[in-house]
């Protein structure tokens, strides 16, 4: 078998291989990209976004045994903040999610940010669409909890959960801030504490609030109690979820292809961002300037970033 094969058939050190080749940038990563593409789309993306240390880890985990009850496969991807020192992710969801670990049905990989804002590690999407044409049925992705800039999984997955809990009020801020719109499924998980049904309300007055601006295909978001360590509320989740999943397949395809449609503008603006960078620099080289140089020239004030940008571009694009 080529690596094509043993990707599309499953074989998890091919898969673990090339998601290690995407994450540290490897060129010929591109090409196996490429010819993987056509078997895509048959997997369903949930992605879990909140702050830090709402429980979104418990959550994926928890959600993951139940897909796994209705015989799913499920694939896993863990964005972590960045180790300063190694480059690597640092929160260890590996250890988190170790139940299933010998389960040959589950794939989990840990990534890091690597400096990138938005909540996702930049190759995140390129490992959803690996994982996607390996063949798993369900792929849950759970963002680094940055707050209110963490939008871009709304782009990446086709159902968002937004996930906070009771007595966390700057939550509730960062939700009027903006990420409010994001949300598909809205969880208060460790709901056992003082103060959940107040969060619920909050929530609940909010999506009234925000329905006008909504661009929604008649969905209403739904609020999920949940208390995620005790397994409680998980079944309500995977149902909400499910429900999401129909409405956009079944009840109104144009939102699944305006859901599809989004997916790949940002993959597309991604691709032709990171070549177009990749081929400049490259270029400047050529040219032989040093981009070390011209940092310097900024540091000393001979020119400013905008000017030596717009001169490369007038240059390169003459």
């Amino acid at each position: 078998m080529d690596i094509i094969e043993l990707i599309v058939s499953g074989d998890v050190r091919t898969i673990a291989r090339i998601l290690r080749d995407i994450d540290d940038e490897i060129p010929s990563a591109r090409d196996i990209l490429r010819e993987l593409y056509p078997h895509t789309g048959n997997a369903f993306v949930v992605g879990f976004t909140g702050s830090p240390g709402v429980g979104k880890s418990a959550l994926v985990d928890q959600i993951a045994i139940k897909y796994r009850k209705e015989e799913k496969t499920v694939g896993i991807l863990a964005v972590d903040p960045t180790s300063p020192f190694s480059g690597g992710a640092i929160l260890g969801d590996r250890i988190r999610m170790q139940r299933h670990f010998l389960d040959p049905g589950v794939f989990i990989r840990s990534l890091a940010t690597r400096g990138h804002f938005g909540g996702l590690s930049k190759s995140t999407n390129d490992m959803v669409n690996v994982l996607d044409a390996a063949g798993k049925d369900v792929i849950l992705v759970e963002t680094v909890g940055v707050g209110q800039d963490e939008v871009e999984i709304a782009n990446s997955a086709h159902t968002t959960v937004l996930v906070t809990v009771p007595g966390m009020g700057d939550d509730i801020q960062a939700i009027k801030a903006g990420i409010m719109e994001i949300g598909n499924i809205f969880v208060v998980n460790k709901a056992d504490r003082e103060g959940s049904r107040k969060t619920v309300r909050e929530l609940m007055n909010l999506i009234e609030l925000s329905s006008r601006n909504r661009n929604n295909g008649d969905w209403d978001p739904q609020i999920v109690e949940t208390e995620a360590i005790k397994g409680r509320g998980i079944d309500q989740l995977y149902e909400a979820i499910e429900k999401h999943k129909n409405h956009l397949r079944s009840a109104h395809t144009d939102k699944w292809r305006e859901v599809l449609e989004k997916r790949a503008r940002i993959q597309l603006i991604g691709a032709i961002r990171d070549e177009a960078l990749k081929t400049i620099l490259e270029r400047i080289e050529g040219h032989g300037d040093s981009l070390d140089e011209m940092v310097q020239k900024v540091v000393d004030k001979e020119s400013d970033p905008y000017t030596m940008v717009q001169q490369i571009l007038d240059r390169e694009f003459k």
